[in-house]
């Protein structure tokens, strides 16, 4: 599968949604996280990232506008004291810590979840696991081409990443509506830089109008200190 350039990808795709890129800087020292969310109505849109003791959570910007918070409010990236760095798009984070404190794999935990309940959307759940030692895996859970009665679980590992290279997965493939489920295995992409230049070619790729919050973090992987970035829109 050809490596592509995410920025040309995210400047042609007004609304992949929620995505997920984790793989390896260039100069190969640091594992690479990156997490963003976008949102198409005013309640996906009234939201923010706030840091947390072990990761970070969404939040509303504005309480009083807060709707339903079933699917919009998650703590994405949670930490454990093992170095493991758990990111997906909803509540599952809570589920694949839980599992993995128990002892589970991260395909076990997530043997508990579908994709989400949000009719005819069937969003995906897309989850990543992100190892001290920088090697990584990446789930999607998701409807059978929109049909609700059968979840597809699909997991990926990534045992020896490349320098400068990432594996990239979004819940849509595009806009539309229903909006189309993300296809195929996680996109090989392109790292380049330091983090404050990676994280502004994603936030200036990412559609003005639907970006919400987007969270990266490089983590050196000899020391274990890490460098965190979160921008929001709602400020």
């Amino acid at each position: 599968m050809k490596t592509i350039d995410i920025q040309q990808e995210l400047e042609n795709n007004s609304y992949p949604g929620r995505g997920i890129i984790l793989g390896r800087s260039a100069d190969n020292e640091n594992a690479v996280i990156a997490y963003w969310i976008m949102g198409r109505s005013a309640n996906s849109r009234n939201r923010v990232f706030t840091e947390t003791e072990d990761g970070i959570q969404t939040e509303a910007f504005d309480a009083s506008k807060l709707e339903d918070p079933s699917l919009i409010i998650y703590h994405p990236v949670r930490c454990l004291e093992d170095g493991t760095i758990i990111v997906t798009n909803g509540d599952q984070t809570d589920t694949i810590r839980d599992g993995l404190l128990e002892g589970k794999t991260f395909a076990q935990c997530l043997h508990t979840r579908a994709f989400e309940p949000d009719a005819p959307n069937y969003t995906p759940r897309i989850s990543g696991l992100m190892h001290k030692d920088g090697t990584y895996a990446l789930s999607i859970l998701k409807s059978d081409r929109g049909d609700p009665s059968c979840c597809c679980r699909y997991f990926f590992g990534y045992d020896n990443p490349t320098p400068g290279e990432g594996r990239y997965v979004s819940t849509y493939m595009g806009d539309g509506d229903p909006l189309p489920s993300f296809e195929g295995e996680p996109t090989p992409v392109q790292i380049t830089g330091k983090i404050d230049a990676f994280v502004e070619l994603l936030w200036n790729a990412l559609n003005e109008e639907n970006k919400v919050s987007l969270f990266v973090r490089y983590i050196h992987l000899l020391s274990g200190e890490s460098e965190t970035r979160i921008y929001n829109k709602n400020v």
